[in-house]
């Protein structure tokens, strides 16, 4: 790591008159920058014009400090645990709201009337089914291909089939492809599950709502007739409500980046998609489930914990902590209250897995350990076990990931694309290989 430059800056902030004035004392000039106040949350310092003026780029890896857009959908205060759609609490979505209600409400900005959601579920419905050349994707593939891979090629392929919907200047086409992505969604991830199976592709039904839809066409069989139990659908909504989005995160970052090259809808959510499948991301609730298989047993978990607080240690207790939140997560409240109604309905409790996810869940959230440095169980923790116990393989747990955050992908694909302001990503960096140097031929070099 390069050293800091002795000719550093200093800053004067001056946030009443929403400004702040960079200096640089060895050379004596000062620039001074606009402060822009959000409605929730820090204000943003307008560096667009620094290095014009200054010379100068901000170093920030990862993004951790840096506004990369303006954005009205979603907001996140993770040292008070907070998150809200629309200035709506996820809580009370979660709760009294359902998956296409907010659906509409990351696309639209409002609530829907009875008559504006009736519509809005209407066009959802009518767009669930795949194009039937389609289907030879997934056949082109191993059966033992992974559902995430699947998944990728097969959405970045949908702007093959439905060239009516991939002009983002025309605001109709844009609307009909934010309706086909959240429709095929899980048609796209029900066929991959089966694929790897075995089974039979199953269609859509109309007449079932979103959740069951996707549970029906996931694990009904030709041979019988499949009712869904509303403990489970109802368990399923409330996934989708509490994953449809969640700020400028990688995968929704990567959707934003790819957009702003001009590329069509159906290419950068399969960029999202591929940027979600990493094990740090959307992978996460699938390593709950490969840490508590390597743990194996509940009187194996004080070690494991142990290991946990061992700075020398590599071990790492997933699904505890987050990078956003220093609080609870508030998504894992409500995830927590269905993991315990599915196991109810189910007869979990008892699966060796399942148990030692509860008891480790206990002894953590007793731990001082944990409870001093706020590392509380994440929503990730509590989805994994609940799909877990609904028959879901860990290698499905990120396509559910997927179908869930496509709507906040279409919903900031679709603000970004109407932002005036929105131009191509061009990240900077700080260059720190060799300075210039001439070219020697071959026979020149020792």
């Amino acid at each position: 790591m390069t050293q800091p430059s002795s000719t550093a800056t200093a800053a004067a902030l001056d946030e009443g008159n929403g400004s702040m004035t960079l200096s640089a004392p060895a050379s004596g000039g000062s620039w001074d920058m606009q402060i822009f106040p959000g409605t929730e949350g820090p204000s943003v310092i307008d560096v667009r014009r620094l290095y014009a003026d200054t010379g100068l780029f901000t170093y920030d890896p990862g993004f951790t400090s840096t506004a990369s857009c303006e954005s009205k959908i979603t907001f996140i205060d993770g040292d008070e645990g907070v998150l809200l759609h629309r200035g709506y609490p996820i809580e009370q979505l979660a709760e009294q709201s359902d998956f296409m209600e907010v659906c509409y409400l990351l696309l639209h900005g409002e609530l829907p009337s009875p008559k504006q959601k009736q519509e809005f579920e209407h066009a959802i419905t009518y767009h669930t089914m795949l194009h039937e050349q389609m289907l030879n994707f997934y056949r082109g593939f191993r059966r033992d291909s992974h559902p995430m891979a699947i998944m990728c090629g097969v959405v970045g392929a949908l702007s093959a089939f439905y060239h009516d919907s991939t002009d983002i200047n025309d605001p109709y086409q844009r609307m009909v492809a934010q309706h086909r992505l959240i429709a095929k969604m899980p048609t796209i991830a029900a066929m991959a599950f089966k694929y790897s199976i075995g089974q039979p592709f199953v269609y859509p039904r109309n007449k079932l709502s979103y959740a069951e839809n996707f549970l029906h066409m996931t694990f009904s069989v030709p041979a019988e007739d499949y009712q869904p139990n509303p403990v489970l659908s109802r368990a399923m909504d409330r996934i989708l409500i509490l994953h449809a989005d969640h700020e400028q995160n990688a995968s929704t970052s990567t959707v934003r980046i790819a957009g702003s090259s001009g590329a069509n809808p159906f290419a950068c959510i399969a960029a999202g998609i591929a940027s979600l499948w990493g094990p740090a991301h959307g992978g996460a609730n699938e390593a709950v489930l490969m840490m508590l298989e390597e743990i194996g047993h509940k009187d194996r978990i004080t070690e494991f914990i142990a290991r946990a607080k061992d700075k020398n240690d590599p071990f790492r207790l997933m699904g505890f902590g987050h990078r956003v939140y220093k609080n609870y997560d508030p998504r894992a409240t409500v995830m927590r209250k269905s993991c315990h109604e599915v196991l109810d309905e189910l007869g979990s409790r008892d699966e060796p897995l399942l148990a030692l996810a509860m008891e480790l869940e206990r002894i953590a959230l007793e731990d001082e350990y944990f409870v001093e440095k706020k590392l509380y169980p994440n929503v990730d923790f509590y989805s994994g076990i609940i799909l877990r116990a609904m028959g879901f393989p860990t290698s499905m747990f990120t396509v559910l990931f997927a179908m869930a955050r496509t709507v906040g992908w279409v919903a900031q694909w679709t603000e970004m694309i109407e932002d005036p302001n929105q131009k191509i990503s061009r990240p900077r960096q700080l260059y720190t290989g060799p300075v210039r140097r001439e070219y020697l031929p071959i026979d020149q070099r020792s």
